[in-house]
């Protein structure tokens, strides 16, 4: 190859790279918008479903409030409904047996779990998984925030009891530790400050 032959590949080349990144770099700025709307539906609908009495969500300040020990909180709404607090949803991620798991739960002002929903989970498929089948996501509906949730491996569950997934017990005790953190949280912030 000659040196003429070898600047006339090196631009093509050039060209070619340059429209490529100049393609994904506009489908990226036209679909952000999108993604990032559709991120919030997915994330109202995910709260809406944890605390289905609330009509509207408003994101409350995490600044200052017990963040050292509540390092698995990512965000916490206020759920309302003809403007009165009905209830609170709080994003946590527990790390799992393949990683984070992202979730929500809900708790009212009762200090009641009115449900969870994994949002996103990268666990063993057919066992870990199956947490975010509702036969183990109901578990956690109607139990008392203020006590702290057990794992057991089978039977018929006590009030402050969770029956594991079979196989998958990493992945149960993380996300009841991901409730539990979410319920001492609202319960400790939020709940204390409302009965004061």
């Amino acid at each position: 190859m000659r040196k003429n032959e070898i600047v006339d590949f090196g631009w093509r080349l050039f060209i070619i790279t340059f429209s490529v990144a100049l393609i994904l770099a506009v489908g990226n700025y036209v679909t952000a918008d999108k993604i990032e709307r559709l991120n919030i539906q997915l994330q109202d609908e995910a709260r809406k479903s944890v605390l289905p009495d609330a009509t509207e969500f408003k994101n409350i300040t995490l600044e200052g409030i017990g963040q050292e020990e509540y390092k698995m909180v990512q965000s916490v709404y206020e759920g309302k409904k003809d403007g009165a607090t009905v209830g609170y949803t709080v994003n946590v991620s527990p790390n799992g047996f393949g990683g984070a798991i992202d979730m929500i739960v809900g708790i009212d002002t009762d200090g009641k779990i009115t449900g969870i929903k994994i949002v996103n989970s990268s666990e063993t498929a057919g066992l870990g998984s199956k947490a975010q089948e509702p036969e183990f996501e109901n578990q956690f509906r109607g139990k008392d925030a203020g006590s702290s949730l057990k794992v057991i491996k089978n039977g018929t569950p006590r009030e402050d009891e969770i029956v594991a997934i079979s196989g998958a017990t990493i992945t149960t005790n993380a996300v009841t530790d991901g409730v539990n953190t979410a319920a001492n949280f609202i319960r400790e912030n939020l709940l204390k400050v409302k009965g004061e």
